[in-house]
């Protein structure tokens, strides 16, 4: 495998030596686009009818203008994690997706510009998401389900991310854009990234181009990568020489896109393509040479050698979208495609072990109606296939091709100081599969219909006091690794295995939520809960054979998917205080908190008998499976607040957020001990007399080196968070 500590530092001046030079010939912007944004005040995208994250009656939040360039990270999930309620999964830094309210993979939804990523971030826990946040313009986020609008996969929630790659409006100006570079020390990260968007001199065609290169070596911890409770349990002194660094923790990515758009009167027609190519090592996790075929490692003499285990990912993704304005009966009609490419390769050392190839079609078309009985509203249609096939010895997810076919329609009106929101949504979802190459007696194809209502009440009852009430009936079907998986699952160090006979679940939810806002402060408060029928998750079995213990197959833990009525309650809150506006600058203080349990319905155990297949080998096993309890990896409640100061050019902040100890935790998984954060920035920035900016930026993370394990990672006593770390550089706006 190359040395992760990449020399070549070429590609990362790539961005400012073309863009600044364009910066200084540009006209004044009119925009201002790098000025503080009022996120109250942005256009919500996920949504086909307009309205701002204040109009809505549903929970969503916005990342975008400075708040966002705080917050991005090479991650989406890290790059949205300080959000109330969202937090996010850890497989490494090359790893990480959004957590919403306790729910993640295949029940969040992770888009670009409203059109599903396509990649196989649900698939596994080690697999990235294909989405660059440092090329966003804006990252929303929608709590609570999403599946009107989006489907059997957001019933958890959905994250979109807005990058403009396909330009719909004409720049106010002839050419503007951004560009950064930006070093670290934590893991001599190196980041380079442009955008650039202009307007023909005819004034109809649009273009838009982005690229980023970023490269960085292992990073640093305060003490060693396996916890102490870990060294104890298997009885090991670690060796001084491995403290510090954890190993295989590097990340390289290279990402870019062309666009082009005919923007007339009355709408728009543009085209983009677009790269995301990433390698990112998976710490903890290293190869024996010789394993067997039941999922343990045998090495012959105890002393096999390992090898460290990467991920090189490559996606190419076309896209197609069209826009007309005041067509007949609708306001206006959007149509969006994509077609993704995706091709992921784990690599065992330098020898290629399991090989995952992707190609998805998605289709969107969202008409929105002239008011109708006061009901102004939207249809909508989604069309998607996928066709996933996984390559090699550890392929533990069969061939699989799902069709799947939406219509909806949601509508809003207002009566006095109420509006209401209704929608339904009712989606066809087809699995096939070849799974009987692994499993004669198995199913090859499953057909789910999946029914969605929703409704949600905002009363303003007065200018400054809002409540707003939360009905949802959300239904999600399996997905392919939840019917079909059988086998080794490394990513995991378990025996996966699917059954065929689950159903769809079903999720009603009631949530309550409260905005209160004066001259100086903002103040939210939300409360839900969600009660899951036919809850799909995946559970530990024990051996009915030795009562009291794990099943295994060799040394390898069992584990099955399964159904079981569930519960999901929490609470998140988030004020925003203005503390003083004087001769020493701004000053503001933003505290949050949130807490969420997830639990099983169920009591006792349940029999079960399953088959485990590898090769021409059938293993057949008598399991009990607990059908109560704690559901794992919840994330943990935690409370936060951030103090930040502005005046003349000068920007500062100071923050924190406390994790709480996870003990409230599933069977044979162990607690978590918390741990606090403290970050910190500081940016110096300039209006050039062109119109044009400058900002020199420095960035402080874990400043405490506190050793932090996240409760919601695979990963948590094998890899801790990095340690302290400084980041700084420079953007330019133009």
């Amino acid at each position: 495998m190359p040395n992760p500590r990449f020399p070549r530092r070429l590609p990362l001046a790539l961005a400012l030596a073309i863009a600044l030079p364009l910066a200084h010939a540009a006209e004044p912007p009119t925009d201002n686009s790098h000025a503080p944004t009022d996120l109250d005040a942005v256009e919500v995208k996920a949504t086909p009818l307009p309205g701002t994250a204040e109009d809505l009656a549903r929970p969503v939040e916005v990342l975008a203008g400075e708040r966002l360039d705080a917050a991005k990270a090479s991650s989406l999930g890290e790059t949205v994690s300080k959000l109330p309620g969202v937090q996010s999964s850890y497989f490494g830094p090359g790893v990480g997706r959004p957590i919403i309210r306790g729910f993640d993979g295949a029940r969040v939804q992770v888009m670009s510009d409203g059109l599903g990523s396509g990649d196989v971030s649900t698939v596994s826990v080690d697999h990235a998401v294909s989405i660059e946040p440092f090329l966003a313009s804006q990252i929303e986020v929608l709590k609570g389900p999403a599946t009107l609008l989006y489907g059997s996969g957001a019933i958890g929630g959905a994250v979109n991310v807005i990058d403009g790659r396909v330009p719909e409006a004409v720049t106010t100006q002839p050419l503007q854009g951004r560009a950064e570079l930006r070093a670290g020390t934590v893991n001599d990260e190196r980041t380079g990234m442009m955008r650039l968007d202009a307007t023909a001199a005819g004034g109809q065609l649009v273009f838009h181009a982005d690229a980023l290169h970023r490269e960085t070596g292992d990073y640093e911890i305060p003490g060693f990568a396996e916890s102490a409770a870990h060294l104890a349990e298997a009885g090991e002194t670690p060796d001084p020489a491995d403290k510090g660094l954890l190993p295989n923790s590097f990340v390289r990515t290279d990402s870019g896109a062309l666009g082009l758009s005919w923007v007339g009167e009355r709408g728009f027609l543009g085209v983009a393509s677009s790269l995301f190519n990433t390698r990112y090592g998976v710490p903890g996790h290293a190869h024996e040479e010789a394993h067997d075929h039941g999922g343990a490692s045998e090495p012959d003499d105890g002393h096999a050698e390992e090898a460290g285990v990467s991920i090189a990912l490559d996606q190419r993704r076309h896209e197609l979208r069209g826009g007309l304005d005041n067509v007949g009966p609708f306001q206006s009609l959007r149509l969006k495609f994509a077609n993704t490419q995706y091709t992921h390769t784990e690599f065992e050392g330098d020898e290629v072990g399991t090989v995952f190839d992707n190609t998805a079609n998605e289709a969107r078309l969202e008409a929105v109606h002239q008011t109708f009985a006061g009901w102004d509203g939207a249809f909508g249609v989604q069309w998607s296939e996928r066709d996933f096939v996984a390559i090699g010895d550890e392929a533990f997810v069969p061939a699989t091709r799902g069709h799947d076919t939406g219509l909806f329609w949601l509508g809003e009106r207002t009566f006095g100081p109420l509006k209401v929101e209704l929608g339904a949504r009712h989606d066809r979802n087809v699995i096939d599969t070849d799974a009987q190459a692994l499993a004669p007696q198995r199913r090859t194809q499953r057909k789910f219909e999946a029914k969605n209502l929703s409704a949600s009440l905002k009363w303003d009852i007065n200018d400054a006091f809002h409540v707003a009430f939360g009905l949802d009936r959300a239904q999600r079907a399996p997905t392919a690794e939840e019917l079909y998986s059988n086998g080794l699952h490394v990513a995991t160090s378990t025996i996966e295995v699917g059954d065929d006979a689950l159903d769809v679940e079903t999720a009603n939810r009631a949530e309550l939520g409260v905005h209160w806002h004066t001259e100086r402060l903002k103040l939210g408060v939300a409360a839900y809960v969600v009660r899951y029928q036919d809850f799909i998750y995946l559970t530990a079995l024990e051996s009915r054979s030795m009562p009291g213990t794990l099943l295994t197959d060799g040394r390898t833990p069992v584990n099955l998917w399964t159904q079981g009525d569930a519960r999901f309650h929490g609470m998140e809150a988030q004020a925003q205080i203005q503390l003083a506006d004087n001769a020493s600058g701004a000053w503001d203080l933003r505290v949050f908190g949130d807490v969420v349990r997830g639990e099983l319905d169920g009591r006792g155990q349940r029999d079960a008998a399953l088959q485990v297949f590898h090769g021409d080998h059938t293993h057949h096993y008598d399991a009990g499976i607990e059908q109560g309890g704690n559901l794992p990896r919840i994330a943990p409640a935690r409370v936060g607040g951030e103090l930040t100061w502005e005046r003349g050019p000068w920007r500062a902040s100071l923050g924190a957020v406390r994790y709480a100890r996870q003990d409230e935790v599933a069977a044979n998984e162990t607690p978590t001990p918390g741990y606090t954060l403290v970050d910190a920035h500081l940016a110096w920035h300039r209006d050039t007399p062109g119109g044009n900016a400058w900002e020199v930026f420095l960035d402080g993370s874990n400043l405490l080196d506190e050793e932090a394990r996240a409760h919601t990672s695979f990963l948590k006593d094998l890899a801790p968070l990095p340690g302290r770390g400084l980041a700084f550089g420079v953007r330019a706006f133009f």
